[in-house]
């Protein structure tokens, strides 16, 4: 196994020897997995924009289409149907706020078994109202998972149920392993590698065990966030370790410790882990929306962003790729940090820290310098009579090389510039407390606007202004509307605002006056 780095070499894929009889064991646990009385044999389904992006032939396994929108429904369902009938009167029970909640509660409804499912109070309702629609008896106990989990050992002792473990069981395994099965079966031709997002790694190791017994020259590629490298690090000290923390944003593999049973598995049958980063992540769902209009929540990307990343750190080109698509329980309230960060993981916006003068006219300049990029973002508030420091988001062509270009180009123009493309706090929260309130700002009046989103409307607006007025305040946004929405704080002396006003009607934008604005006087006059 080996872990993605800069090193391009690009080794060999893990050959298996004869199997074991464990690795045997698996194999016929899979080959007679009951997961389809409930699960569905999902599409493998081309993704022509980006197979045509990475020169690759990438196909998406589509366990996002499941009933419960993720895999977990086929390990649920093969554990219970697996349960003894004493057990199975009794009831199962599990400890979860995701993707497993829901599979077992629709597996053990399928059966006729009553499940309980304990869930933290934190969960939102709409995750909650799904267990109990798919006929799950919900507990609400605790604020996170450990108090969730230690209640469901409680209940386990007190009224005899059986555990249902959301990875670490070989039936869980064996159930999830019938997606790689799948993927045999309906792609009999050559494959390059399978990229797997891990949590605690049961979806890995059922389709790994499966994969490298019939087929070794198949790579088997293990995916995970950046901050939660739970495989990784046990790989790269060859033994189970616990993480101190992990990484909230892919919640549904924000597993500390990788499974008791998966790990050997993992070990034995992996040949490399790609991590990816909280951006990336996001490009990739929005690559999947663009290919199918489906919405993968974070977990459920990372076979994707997987995929992106090895194809252009080893150059490959000409294969057949398979990315598991392995869940679309997504948040709405995500949606826009998602569509705010995904530029970034395709590298096709920079964000800027510049230092412009301040004086009218320079902001105009500054735009200038940027040209015809569109400018995705601007934040500055006058503090200083001397000069403005800038928040600037700019889109980008061509990625990485042209950010470097645009720095240097601005570097060039004697800008003082600060890179924070790379810059976690910057972009989670500075960019929305950039300004506060002006210092020394005279005659300044705010105004409200909607920018026609077409190339030069900002250039438009300050060219037309010219430099007769000074900009005090500007915030500029957009995430694709049609329009983008700018607040603009303008010194102009009570004497010329007849004429400032007059500018405005010819200029031909939508406008509103927000000076007398209770919220600008408290946070920003």
């Amino acid at each position: 196994m080996t872990m993605a780095s800069d090193d391009t070499e690009l080794k060999p894929p893990r050959m298996t020897s004869s199997p074991t009889e464990e690795q045997r064991s698996y194999l016929e646990r899979i080959l007679t997995a009951c997961v389809y009385d409930v699960a569905q044999q999902t599409p493998l389904e081309t993704a022509p924009i980006l197979s045509a992006r990475l020169g690759n032939s990438l196909l998406l396994k589509r366990e996002d289409l499941q009933p419960v929108f993720s895999f977990k429904l086929r390990g649920a369902y093969n554990r219970i149907n697996r349960l003894s009938e004493e057990a199975r009167h009794r009831g199962v029970i599990c400890a979860s706020a995701g993707n497993h909640a829901q599979g077992v509660a629709l597996a053990a409804r399928r059966l006729g078994i009553e499940a309980t499912i304990v869930m933290p109070r934190t969960t939102p309702q709409i995750k909650v109202d799904a267990v109990r629609r798919f006929g799950g008896k919900v507990v609400l106990h605790g604020d996170g998972y450990d108090p969730a989990a230690g209640k469901a050992m409680e209940l386990v002792e007190s009224h005899g149920l059986t555990y249902i473990p959301p990875y670490d069981h070989p039936d869980i395994i064996a159930g999830q392993g019938t997606v790689g099965m799948e993927i045999l079966h309906q792609h009999p031709r050559a494959i390059h590698a399978v990229f797997i997002p891990v949590g605690g790694g049961g979806l890995a190791a059922g389709i790994a065990v499966y994969i490298k017994q019939l087929r070794p020259d198949i790579r088997i590629i293990a995916v995970e966030p950046e901050d939660t490298p739970t495989l990784a690090v046990s790989l790269e000290q060859g033994e189970r370790v616990t993480l101190d923390k992990v990484g909230l944003f892919a919640d549904g593999v924000a597993v500390r410790q990788i499974g008791e049973y998966t790990y050997p598995i993992l070990r034995d049958h992996t040949d490399e882990v790609v991590l990816v980063s909280t951006d990336e992540i996001c490009a990739a769902i929005k690559d999947v929306f663009e290919e199918t209009r489906s919405i993968l929540e974070p977990a459920g990307a990372l076979g994707v962003a997987g995929a992106k990343k090895y194809a252009e750190q080893y150059g490959i080109r000409g294969e057949t790729l398979v990315a598991i698509n392995s869940g679309a329980n997504m948040n709405f309230s995500r949606l826009a940090h998602v569509a705010e960060r995904a530029e970034l993981g395709e590298h096709r916006e920079a964000v800027l820290a510049v230092t412009i003068p301040e004086r009218p006219g320079a902001f105009r300049r500054f735009c200038e310098i940027i040209g015809t990029r569109p400018i995705t973002e601007f934040n500055y508030r006058m503090g200083d009579p001397q000069v403005a420091h800038v928040y600037a988001g700019i889109a980008l062509r061509d990625g990485d090389r042209e950010r470097l270009e645009l720095v240097e180009t601005l570097r060039g123009q004697d800008y003082p510039v600060l890179d924070l493309t790379q810059d976690e706090m910057a972009k989670v929260h500075v960019r929305h407390m950039v300004g506060g309130r002006g210092h020394g700002v005279e005659h300044e009046i705010l105004y409200r606007f909607e920018f026609p989103e077409r190339l030069g409307a900002l250039t438009q607006f300050l060219n037309s202004m010219g430099d007769r007025w000074n900009i005090s305040l500007f915030h500029y946004r957009n995430n694709g509307d049609a329009y983008g929405r700018v607040l603009c704080g303008i010194q102009v002396p009570p004497d010329e605002r007849a004429e400032f006003v007059a500018f405005l009607e010819r200029l031909g934008y939508q406008y509103a006056e927000e000076t007398e604005n209770p919220a600008y006087r408290l946070f920003l006059s």
